[in-house]
């Protein structure tokens, strides 16, 4: 026994030692997840901080899809970088930088990355993370990200929290590595997480009901109404506003989380990106036994139209998703795709 109660257990095995355990992993893709492991526990220690070196939350600008920059966007952008030069990555696309990076031109790797999501949380000292998504490089850049999501090789993201949480698939299922700040490494945990298929909670920004299609908003329409309504049971509403954090909930327990495109000038793709945010968030969930759709199809096989392509964005519990789906079959006269009391949509 160790102080406190706590029975002392095996330590988990660490990244490099988990990575190398999988003999029909390639080396090239092995070194890659190091290297992007190694930028995230930097990253980690800098995030702790909380501003105590300097002001990780000020604002520099904007990105190339308009969105505000912070400074930890860009340090964060430009360690990753970093920490992949001696990896095996060709092709480095951030959404971070207007163009794609060639680093290593003899490499076989192409590497998308978000950096920093969530960055509006930083002075909050609410969870933010990092998303990649990781493809065989082709010749050009483009060809190399341009392509269906059901082509990724890995993905995985980082979330620094309470933990600093380092989730990962390689098409075999997801998971879950914690970092040890002891030894600065990330150790696994045991179980791989499965998404339950049905769960009472969703995640939506509901400040912009009044501009979500009909379909979106019948629907929430429809959870709000809990058990009185055609969905038969009480929901709980979820908004973190940090696509990271979203994502770990639901892995974990369950639930559904839409970011649809609506009626406001710039929004009728939503505002969350293929390559950066929403494939590798949807190889993710899919391996853990959920959906991911762009409203109505499967997103994986959704393919970019460019580098910084957006889509409308619904992932989580498989009946949840489906549900959702089901509410654009309807003609705009049928009361509910369940048959059963609902409310009128609002607005």
């Amino acid at each position: 026994m160790v102080s406190g109660g706590i029975r002392a257990s095996t330590p988990m095995p660490r990244l490099a030692e988990w990575l190398e355990s999988k003999s029909g992993m390639a080396p090239e893709l092995q070194a890659t997840l190091q290297c992007v492991a190694a930028g995230a526990v930097k990253l980690a220690r800098r995030i702790s901080t909380g501003g105590l070196i300097e002001p990780l939350g000020s604002e520099l600008g904007e990105n190339t899809g308009g969105d505000t920059q912070k400074a930890l966007d860009v340090l964060a952008d430009d360690w990753f970088m970093a920490a992949l030069r001696p990896s095996p990555v060709r092709w480095y696309a951030s959404e971070e930088q207007d163009e794609v990076v060639e680093l290593n031109p003899g490499g076989t790797i192409a590497l998308a990355i978000d950096p920093l999501d969530g960055s509006s949380n930083i002075d909050v000292n609410v969870s933010i993370g990092t998303i990649f998504s990781i493809f065989e490089a082709k010749a050009g850049a483009d060809e190399s990200f341009l392509r269906p999501g059901h082509e990724q090789v890995a993905a995985g993201y980082v979330v620094y929290g309470p933990q600093t949480s380092f989730v990962l698939t390689s098409g075999h299922g997801v998971q879950i590595f914690v970092l040890d700040h002891q030894v600065g490494d990330f150790r696994k945990l045991p179980a791989e997480p499965q998404i339950p298929t049905l769960n009472k909670e969703y995640a939506i920004n509901a400040s912009n009901r009044r501009h979500w299609d009909k379909a979106v908003r019948a629907y929430i329409n429809d959870c709000d109404l809990g058990t009185e309504g055609p969905l038969g049971r009480d929901a709980n509403m979820r908004w973190v506003a940090s696509l990271v954090a979203e994502t770990h909930r639901i892995l974990m327990r369950g639930g559904i989380f839409l970011y649809p495109g609506d009626a406001r000038k710039g929004y009728a793709r939503g505002r969350l990106r293929m390559v950066y945010e929403c494939a590798p968030i949807a190889f993710i969930v899919e391996q853990a036994g959920g959906r991911a759709t762009n409203g109505t199809d499967r997103l994986l096989d959704q393919v970019p139209d460019a580098l910084h392509a957006r889509t409308p964005f619904v992932f989580g519990s498989s009946e949840n998703v489906m549900r959702v789906a089901s509410y654009y079959d309807l003609p705009d006269h049928e009361i509910s795709p369940l048959f059963g009391k609902r409310g009128l949509f609002s607005g």
